[in-house]
């Protein structure tokens, strides 16, 4: 039995330096690559300093995306006040903040905030989705296919601003439902999205990601009086394709605080430590070892009492 446990433990320690060397995975430069490519991709800058809380892009998002109209119409305000969040029937979403925003906004006693999908440089709900039912396209939309979909919802787990709504109510053929960023439209017409192109106070912009990037640091050099010195999703989880500018404290208004490290490259991080050293094998192929170790000396202690 000696000897056959010496040869148990050379072949998993063979197996174990096999699958350390194939399983553990390549330095990742998805980061470095979205990053180089980020200058080029469309965005939206949303200055909340200019929005007034009209609902007009509610209204023209459930209009190009053919949603469900709402039980109450967009011209009431006061279900602003509520804090909602996107559903499957409602890709974005107005919400209004009370405070006093900025100095120069004396007048005004709230301030409001869209809310839609980010559409992330490095987006978790791609990584996440095992079947690539959620893609990123080279100008920044993330786009969803429910043809591949198998409704697994780890997209919704992933998503640091918890944006993917399911299809509940919908038994047979339930979806995963977000933000398109309009890309059909885009691809087609070279249309603005919907949203932005509704915006009678221009507090949507679209355009090139590095322009609007640029132009939001202009404004906040030009008043800085009016604007908190930080463009939300710039930075945050590897950078966004919608960008903020803000008049108040950011998390006061709903824009969470978030790490510039991507998550898809903080779970590769974890697995570059566990795989490293074959540490995952090794424990596996050791705790075998050692059961049939005490198995077979529970056996032999038998046959000496016998």
């Amino acid at each position: 039995m000696a000897t056959n446990r010496r040869g148990f433990l050379k072949a998993g320690l063979g197996v174990t330096a096999v699958a350390a060397t194939v399983g553990k995975p390549k330095p990742a430069k998805a980061q470095e690559a979205q990053s180089a490519k980020a200058g080029a991709q469309v965005a939206c800058l949303v200055d909340t300093t200019l929005c007034i809380g009209c609902r007009k892009c509610e209204e023209a998002c459930n209009r190009s995306n053919r949603l469900p109209r709402p039980a109450q119409p967009f011209s009431t305000r006061h279900v602003l006040r509520n804090n909602r969040r996107p559903s499957a029937d409602a890709f974005t979403v107005i919400n209004a903040y009370p405070g006093e925003p900025s100095r120069e906004q004396l007048d005004r006693a709230e301030t409001f905030v869209k809310v839609q999908c980010m559409h992330c440089l490095d987006p978790a709900c791609v990584s996440a989705c095992i079947v690539a039912a959620l893609t990123k396209t080279a100008e920044g939309p993330v786009i969803y296919d429910a043809d591949r979909c198998i409704g697994c919802r780890y997209c919704m787990v992933a998503c640091p601003f918890e944006i993917p709504a399911y299809e509940y109510l919908d038994p047979l053929t339930p979806r995963v439902r977000k933000c398109s960023f309009c890309v059909d439209e885009q691809q087609q017409t070279g249309a603005n999205p919907a949203c932005a192109a509704a915006c009678p106070m221009e507090a949507i912009l679209f355009g090139e990601r590095s322009e609007l990037i640029k132009l939001a640091h202009e404004r906040i050099e030009q008043r800085p009086a009016r604007y908190v010195d930080h463009v939300y999703g710039e930075h945050e989880v590897g950078g966004t394709s919608w960008l903020y500018l803000a008049g108040r404290p950011l998390p006061k208004i709903g824009l969470t605080k978030l790490p510039r490290l991507a998550p898809p490259r903080l779970t590769e991080s974890i697995q570059h430590g566990i795989f490293n050293y074959g540490a995952a094998p090794l424990a596996f192929y050791g705790g075998l070892a050692g059961l049939m170790w005490l198995s077979n000396r529970g056996g032999k202690g038998g046959q000496d009492d016998e």
